[in-house]
């Protein structure tokens, strides 16, 4: 295989699992060998590739340990030579008030600008051995662009838009762990952090590159630190990706990364490679997990339960200790010596979440659909299963740790966001990891059909 560069050029750190999928996924697509790691590897040894991505299960946890695990991330992508780094969240900014986005932006930029505001994400930069020496002519400023047009999510006036409805209207408003209540992405990052926040307006974005880096420096001047990049479209996208060109860090969802690989090839850092998305074959059974209760992943099982088998997960009848995990696994034999798939779901309407979060607790409720959750993936891998597609980025986590999955190549597109991946070494898994607004309806079983012909 042609090496495009002898180091990473790109260190990227994702807060959940398949949002770093998603990523890599606009990498691949940019021509960009990628491999993803599932948490922060323990070892320094070199890893080939031109970008590479550290998925962090962060998204909800408290601020100072989602702060210290970004930190551990930035520190190994530096070890491995990167030159420019990206913090991506999810395209409809999951956070709350208390949330992560702010305070892990801030020390990431405290680290790469080598500032040293005495206490705070930098103590805990030291505290993890991660050297702050940077050019200290670069000056702490990073965008937050979250916009994902492709799959409805653009930003205007600093306003968050799923399709045509503002975010706080969209369904995200109930969302069991990250309600989002405001659209202004201004007013949101604002609150989680004292460092100034802006707005990058459309009004320089159409003017092209030029025009959003002067908007940049102006922002320096006023002291802004953040800035939201307004986006409509790709085009927009890959103006603000080469406006982004000289930023030691750039925070978003996975499309602002849509032109950063074009950045790299016009530098002559990067070679185009037509196999960047190449997957080695995967044999054997296949098998869907659901545990998102998004909308989008409540109609794709819908979808599916038409003329397919499925099995549901009752979290209260798993916390009764009744033997859920074994009758999902009979389930899932039955089928399987007609080589059939199923799909094995906890996915719920948003009342249904409520009502087991009023009884069993809202941490609790989600830890008992995941640690079931990873329980089946583990005994569905003893039963010869190959290929897994997961819906839900926290059931994703939990399955790819309950099935020891350390680094993944990425591969091809299946729907926008979501590629086909490979785990590496011997007997490898083929899975593909859905966040769980992403996908079309058919999903599941156009997902299935494109692992299936990997191993053709």
């Amino acid at each position: 295989m042609t090496i495009s560069s002898p180091r990473p050029l790109l260190g990227c750190i994702a807060d959940d699992f398949t949002g770093a999928t998603d990523l890599a996924n606009m990498l691949v697509r940019g021509g960009m060998r990628t491999v993803q790691t599932i948490g922060v590897p323990s070892s320094d040894e070199p890893v080939e590739a031109d970008a590479l991505v550290v998925a962090l299960k962060s998204r909800t946890i408290p601020a100072a340990d989602a702060v210290a695990q970004s930190l551990a991330a930035l520190n190994w992508l530096r070890a491995q030579g990167c030159r420019q780094f990206f913090f991506k969240y999810c395209s409809t900014f999951d956070s709350t008030d208390a949330g992560n986005i702010g305070p892990v932006a801030d020390a990431l930029l405290d680290v790469l600008s080598g500032s040293d505001p005495g206490a705070g994400p930098t103590s805990a930069a030291s505290a993890l051995g991660v050297s702050s020496e940077a050019d200290t002519s670069v000056e702490a400023f990073t965008i937050a662009c979250p916009a994902f047009p492709e799959n409805g999510r653009t930003i205007y006036r600093g306003h968050l838009f799923v399709g045509d409805i503002l975010l706080n209207e969209s369904g995200m408003e109930n969302h069991p762990l990250t309600p989002m209540k405001d659209a202004n992405l201004v007013r949101v990052l604002q609150r989680q952090t004292a460092s100034k926040v802006g707005l990058v307006r459309y009004d320089s974005v159409a003017q092209g590159t030029a025009a959003v880096r002067e908007r940049f420096d102006a922002l320096r001047r006023e002291g802004v630190r953040m800035a939201i990049a307004d986006a409509l479209s790709d085009a927009d996208l890959h103006t603000l990706g080469e406006a982004c060109a000289d930023l030691k860090l750039i925070t978003g969802g996975s499309g602002i990364a849509i032109g950063l690989p074009a950045n790299f090839r016009r530098a002559g850092l990067l070679s185009g490679t037509a196999d960047a998305g190449q997957l080695p074959p995967v044999n054997g059974l296949s098998v869907v997990l659901a545990g998102s209760a998004s909308k989008a992943t409540n109609a794709q099982v819908a979808a599916w339960r038409e003329s397919r088998p499925a099995f549901r997960i009752d979290p209260l009848a798993a916390a009764r200790g009744e033997p859920v995990v074994e009758q999902a696994l009979a389930f899932a034999r039955e089928h399987f010596t007609n080589q059939q798939p199923v799909l094995i779901y906890a996915t719920a309407t948003p009342d249904e979440v409520k009502a087991v979060q009023r009884e069993l607790g809202v941490e609790q409720a989600g830890h008992l659909v995941e640690s079931t959750l990873a329980a089946i993936a583990r005994g569905l891998r003893e039963l010869g299963v190959r290929k897994f597609v997961v819906a839900g980025g926290e059931t994703s986590g939990a399955v790819v740790q309950a099935l020891e999955v350390h680094t993944l190549r990425i591969g091809a597109q299946i729907d926008p966001g979501v590629p086909a991946t490979a785990t590496t070494g011997d007997d490898p898994l083929a899975l593909a990891l859905k966040s769980g607004n992403f996908g079309a309806t058919d999903f599941f079983a156009k997902a299935l059909r494109h692992l299936d012909g990997a191993a053709s």
